[in-house]
């Protein structure tokens, strides 16, 4: 029987930067460069959207229970979400088919093209920070900070925080240090361990 008691990596000296890595040097959630619609033009490192179409985030959600943000800077045609791979990027008006599930700026919520509610407050506007908690059931809808009437149940499979623009609308996305508190249980979709 052998004994593995003190040891030491031949390569952990202080002058070495094998196995280590450095804090910023850690990917973190943002806007997918690769998974965008040819007119979108992300910026303010791929956490601001504005041109023409959609993008989805660079990692799906996985825990249990996830929240994320987007701020409204400039007003336009534009819709917040969550939408599978299979979305349709080019298209600057998600929810029309079954692989995404958006609240549009008219204050009501889509998917397969079907209108399934409508904001009972005033629609968001210019400045307006909009919540989203998901938990693998039920997609709930924040404005500012208060729970909205809208929420999607029974979304399924895997799906990534969708945003889209045109016509002059540009949204800041927000994944970590958020301007509202998460709700009890809830926080920043993470990166699967895997996918580092």
């Amino acid at each position: 029987m052998s004994c593995f008691c003190c040891s030491r990596w031949p390569y952990a000296d202080s002058d070495s930067k094998i196995g280590r890595v450095r804090l910023t040097d850690l990917p973190s959630v943002q806007l997918d460069t690769n998974r965008t619609g040819q007119g979108v033009v992300l910026v303010k490192n791929s956490t601001r959207i504005c041109g023409s179409g959609s993008a989805l985030a660079n990692t799906p959600i996985q825990q249990n229970k996830a929240y994320f943000e987007a701020k409204l800077q400039s007003a336009g045609v534009w819709g917040l979400g969550l939408a599978n791979r299979n979305c349709n990027l080019q298209s600057s008006l998600q929810g029309a088919d079954q692989n995404s599930w958006v609240l549009r700026q008219d204050g009501k919520i889509y998917h397969k093209n079907e209108e399934r509610g409508k904001l009972s407050e005033q629609l968001p506007q210019e400045g307006d920070v909009l919540g989203f908690t998901y938990d693998h059931v039920d997609l709930k809808i924040f404005l500012n900070g208060k729970p909205t009437n809208l929420s999607f149940s029974g979304i399924k499979g895997t799906v990534y925080p969708l945003v889209y623009v045109d016509d002059g609308a540009i949204i800041d996305m927000i994944f970590s240090r958020f301007v509202h508190e998460p709700p009890d249980g809830y926080e920043e979709i993470m990166i699967e361990k895997s996918l580092l």
